[in-house]
């Protein structure tokens, strides 16, 4: 291959353009043009397929800097229906009119759903990220453990999990962790640290709402914060230990912190919060408002008279508040430990290509004598018999539900990860960069602006 493609597709996560440099890079070392396609798979639907030599006499253009949060070539959730054909062959006749012999699609498990239509028409492999750890499996047989159950809703069936027959280890993980995953806990972490002190200062019971959808790794990380309990989305929710263990806390210490992940379920099974269906390819859901629902239900729990009588609020509504983590998590500066595996995932996707595979994905392994180590994995076998890849759940063994906090499996899951996790460099740039004074009197300069001058369309 003489030129490739690569493009950032679904959310935002902070070290997407690491993964682009580390994929610029290898190719360098491997004279292999790279051109980035800007705004995701939008680029390759437009006939005009705006993009962005990424490395002109195989030197890497300086806008492209691992240490900055985004992507510099731009992202969208749009994708290619597989039953599109017509649209699907005019995307593949705009690569080859490009001389675009292979494609590296940065994204998380909607991103691999999508990709498959366009692997058999050319050679496309995907880098993973995603801030909610969710694209890899528990173990290799993940995917046989899903079971199609009829429902009342639209399309008439909706996918359940089978009881797991299969024997966890930690070293057989599939993709252990994903960028984007330790620089949004690493913000979560710092927002339970900040939420505590007024916990603390006006005796408060405070919940703290973090991303994650379906799975709870980033509520089991920010477990780095100290809360006092951690619910995820994993174990439904028994309001009735939920309730007694915050009375037990807030007795003995007069607050109470409480990180729970958004897509945190009833003891039905149903999310807390509201959601509404979205367009990508894995049919992922916008989650919102657990943390109030949880509010509420400690609100009808407790009552006003609990706290009026040791004067420690007017009422139960004034002593229980929540605060969401939000898109902080997803933005900023990543930390060592994403930007250095974003890089390694990238030039390994290159790497895929070059050795001919197709439809597949490089993944981040770990084993406890090697530590971390970069590999690839089948896309296929991400999925169940009918052909759908799903998000993957934190594994049950990661967490206490008793306790409400990570397991000890749990504890050895997070260590590796986050151990030296923040690098010299991290602690430097906020040192330097938070108060400095030229911020001031600069206005802010898009790195967009830059990259709108390099952009070069198809022809014709």
């Amino acid at each position: 291959m003489k030129r490739i493609a690569i493009l950032t597709a679904g959310g935002d996560t902070p070290a997407l353009n690491a993964t682009i440099q580390g994929a610029v890079v290898r190719a360098n070392q491997c004279r292999v043009e790279v051109f980035g396609l800007i705004k995701g798979f939008s680029s390759l639907l437009t006939p005009q397929v705006p993009h962005v030599h990424l490395n002109p006499l195989f030197t890497e253009i300086p806008e492209l800097d691992p240490t900055r949060g985004g992507t510099v070539i731009g992202a969208s959730r749009a994708f290619v229906d597989a039953r599109d054909t017509r649209t699907l062959d005019e995307v593949a006749d705009r690569m080859a009119r490009l001389k675009i012999s292979g494609l590296i699609c940065v994204g998380g498990d909607g991103t691999l759903n999508g990709l498959q239509p366009l692997a058999e028409r050319f050679p496309t492999v995907l880098a993973p990220k995603t801030i909610d750890n969710d694209l890899g499996l528990n173990h290799r047989n993940e995917p046989d453990e899903w079971a199609r159950v009829p429902s009342p809703e639209p399309p008439g069936y909706r996918y359940q999990r089978l009881p797991s027959r299969a024997n966890f280890d930690l070293e057989g993980i599939i993709n252990y962790t994903t960028p984007g995953y330790a620089t949004s806990v690493f913000v979560s972490v710092e927002g339970v640290r900040r939420i505590r002190t007024t916990a603390e200062s006006h005796r408060r019971i405070a919940i703290v709402e973090v991303m994650g959808r379906h799975s709870g790794y980033i509520a089991l990380g920010t477990a780095y914060g100290q809360p006092d309990l951690v619910l995820v989305p994993e174990y439904p929710l028994n309001a009735e230990n939920l309730v007694e263990r915050v009375r037990e806390v807030y007795e003995l210490q007069k607050n109470v912190v409480i990180v729970c992940g958004e897509g945190v379920v009833g003891a039905q099974g149903r999310e807390l919060g509201g959601s509404q269906p979205s367009l990508d390819p894995a049919g992922n859901v916008i989650l919102s408002g657990a943390s109030e629902a949880l509010r509420q239900i400690l609100i009808e729990h407790f009552g006003d008279a609990y706290f009026q009588k040791s004067r420690r609020a007017e009422s139960a509504r004034a002593a229980i508040f929540t605060r969401k983590v939000g898109h902080t998590q997803r933005g900023g500066r990543p930390i060592l430990f994403d930007r250095f595996y974003a890089a390694q995932l990238g030039g390994k996707a290159v790497d895929m290509l070059l050795e001919g595979q197709n439809n597949a994905s490089s993944v981040l392994q770990w084993e406890r004598g090697r530590g971390f180590y970069v590999d690839s994995y089948d896309g296929n076998a991400f999925r169940d018999r009918w052909g759908l890849i799903h998000a993957r759940q934190m594994h049950p063994s990661l967490y206490d539900p008793e306790m409400m906090r990570p397991s000890r499996i749990g504890i050895e899951y997070l260590l590796p990860i986050f151990t030296n996790a923040i690098g010299h460099a991290d602690v430097e740039y906020v040192r330097e960069a938070t108060f400095d004074a030229g911020s001031l009197v600069r206005p802010y300069h898009s790195v967009n602006t830059d990259i709108n001058k390099r952009i070069r369309y198809l022809e014709g």
